[in-house]
């Protein structure tokens, strides 16, 4: 019987540009700033640095490690709140929660670290509705959502594969992951690109996917 739904959280419940903003602006000003140098030349260096560094390791997104290898001043916790009014939540997001809460339990499974994940759910007031909040990279040191990510979420949970659902906007890594476990999954495709099975293009159609299980 089905007892949780799994959320993603960037592009899944809230909008992806609080990230970008802080990642392609802020830091870049920042670094500009405190190194006297032009924000494009700034740009560049740091840009190129995040591609050299790349995502499959844990120091792409760890905004403190950063910090210490450009030798910044500043505090990166400013950074961090200096863009919290462009944290977003979808439109559906609350109508969604509000839906699902009374006779489901409600986690988050998310890529991001924790320091932006608390940021994220205090400014657009949504941890109430979670039981558990799990970072793939502070809570068990991987990068991605792989299938031990979600083995571990299910063995600290104490709940059987079956008893779980997972929806999220990566295929690869909220979709295919957690069924490589056994796990049900739900591709959220704001982009309307794909039309495979268990694939819906907003939070409101979540219930209609649910209401099979």
């Amino acid at each position: 019987m089905l007892k949780i739904i799994s959320f993603d959280l960037d592009g899944t419940l809230v909008k992806s540009n609080y990230a970008d903003k802080v990642w392609l602006e802020g830091l870049p000003e920042l670094y500009s700033k405190e190194k006297n140098m032009p924000l494009e030349k700034a740009k560049t260096y740091i840009y190129n640095l995040y591609g050299r560094v790349g995502q499959n390791k844990k120091e792409w997104y760890d905004i403190s490690w950063w910090f210490q290898k450009f030798k910044m001043n500043s505090s990166w916790q400013n950074l961090l709140y200096k863009y919290k009014d462009d944290i977003k939540l979808f439109p559906e997001t609350i109508e969604t929660l509000e839906l699902l809460k009374e006779k489901f339990k409600l986690i988050i499974i998310s890529n991001a670290k924790k320091e932006f994940i608390d940021i994220q759910l205090k400014q657009t007031n949504i941890k109430q509705y979670f039981k558990h909040v799990f970072s793939s990279l502070s809570d068990f040191d991987l990068v991605k959502k792989t299938p031990d990510v979600y083995k571990q979420v299910l063995e600290i949970l104490k709940v059987q594969s079956d008893e779980i659902i997972h929806l999220g906007d990566n295929f690869e890594f909220d979709y295919i992951s957690p069924k490589k476990i056994g796990i049900a999954s739900i591709y959220l495709d704001r982009n309307e690109k794909e039309n495979g099975e268990n694939t819906i293009y907003s939070l409101s159609e979540l219930k209609n996917i649910l209401d099979s299980y």
